[in-house]
């Protein structure tokens, strides 16, 4: 354990499961650690880093505004933020015109909720089974985590889990007291499980039949990873709220959700955020729209993502089950734990990501280069042998 780990350890609270790499720079889809030895990032932050790292044009928006302003609480208006909400409204699927800013992705899971239950005036949340909506207690209680109670129990109530992809059991569970159906369009913590068209048109006409809003929660499939801004645009969906985050300030802390017109009813001072809307991190958020947008990053997601994912499925090994994804949200299923692989892979100079216990999950910048992929697939390919 290197000097740093050594610092590290000794003041924070041990929560993380920390592989031993202390990580120093990055450029692009590539790291370095403390000892110079460079990896591909299949990480990316958990998705952050869409962008790539140390992006130039954003580094400079962000220097910039550090300069400027770096705080303005939303009491006051700000030019930055105007900025962003304009821009934001561009690219997010039509009626998703009104957004509520804040610093993460399970802050903008938990307005989600409260502005679902002010709207409607009923309280009950469905979620999906696998489906992982973040670690606060609101979200906690929307994401699949059966073993929860035991460490933070009691939970909120008003929940109830439904089986992904099978439209018959969200119509069993939906009632006069539910607000709002909350799911994701590629399950990502559950093991990068892609959703049915059939069924996200189901779920979706099921909604408007018995008056529950739809929460698409686009936090790790957002700004261009799936292939389009947004997954749900794959499946022309219309959802009444949507959350994101992630990718959304190239690394900067930030979150955001979206509101479409079947959402009525919000009361002034009923939610806030007092760093939510900085100036500095709608600044990054800017850039980073104008680097995917002139970049043609999602489209350069799907392109690289097929190609990524087509490699992934010729590696010949009866190690592997199943490979599955959508654009550079890519996991391979196996038919073992996949720790001591990721270990291995580390040392190889790639950092892959879990996705559970057996999948090996892929989220890279998408500016990651074919030629990557290629030394990516070789080194993980070998590792299975």
């Amino acid at each position: 354990m290197s000097a740093i780990q050594e610092l590290e350890t000794q003041y924070s609270t041990g929560i993380y499961a920390k592989r031993e790499l202390t990580v120093v720079r990055g450029e692009g889809a590539r790291l370095w650690d403390e000892d110079g030895k460079v990896y591909i990032d299949c990480i990316g932050g958990m998705g952050v880093a869409s962008v790539g790292h140390a992006n130039p044009k954003v580094a400079k928006a962000i220097a910039e505004q550090a300069q400027t302003l770096i705080t303005c609480h939303e009491l006051l208006y700000n030019d930055r933020r105007a900025h962003l909400l304009e821009k934001l409204a561009q690219v997010t699927p039509p009626g998703l015109d009104r957004f509520f800013l804040c610093n993460s992705g399970t802050e903008a899971i938990e307005g989600a909720i409260k502005f679902a239950r002010m709207s409607t005036g009923k309280s009950g949340i469905v979620a999906t089974m696998r489906g992982y909506h973040g670690r606060t207690l609101g979200s906690l209680s929307a994401t699949w985590a059966p073993k929860s109670e035991e460490h933070f129990g009691p939970l909120p109530g008003g929940f109830q889990h439904v089986a992904y992809n099978k439209l018959d059991d969200l119509a069993e569970k939906v009632d006069d007291d539910t607000a709002a159906m909350l799911l994701e369009i590629v399950q990502g913590e559950g093991g990068v499980r892609p959703a049915s068209a059939e069924y996200l048109q189901g779920v979706q006409q099921l909604c408007r039949e018995r008056d529950v809003l739809l929460i698409v929660d686009e936090i790790q499939t957002g700004f261009g990873r799936t292939g389009a801004f947004f997954a749900c645009e794959h499946y022309s969906l219309e959802p009444d709220i949507m959350t994101m985050a992630k990718a959304i300030a190239g690394g900067v802390p930030m979150g955001a959700l979206a509101i479409g017109p079947r959402v009525q009813t919000i009361h002034k001072g009923t939610h806030s955020s007092t760093f939510g809307g900085n100036p500095l991190a709608c600044a990054a958020a800017c850039a980073v729209l104008d680097v995917m947008q002139e970049e043609r990053l999602p489209e350069r997601a799907a392109e690289v993502g097929a190609y990524f994912k087509e490699k992934l499925e010729g590696i010949d090994s009866k190690k592997v089950r199943e490979v599955r994804g959508l654009g550079l949200l890519l996991g391979v299923e196996l038919k073992t734990k996949v720790g001591p692989l990721l270990r291995e892979l580390m040392q190889r100079g790639v950092l892959v990501a879990a996705a559970g216990t057996t999948v090996l999950r892929f989220l890279p910048p998408l500016v990651i280069t074919t030629e990557d992929v290629d030394m990516v697939v070789d080194q993980v390919a070998d590792v299975l042998q």
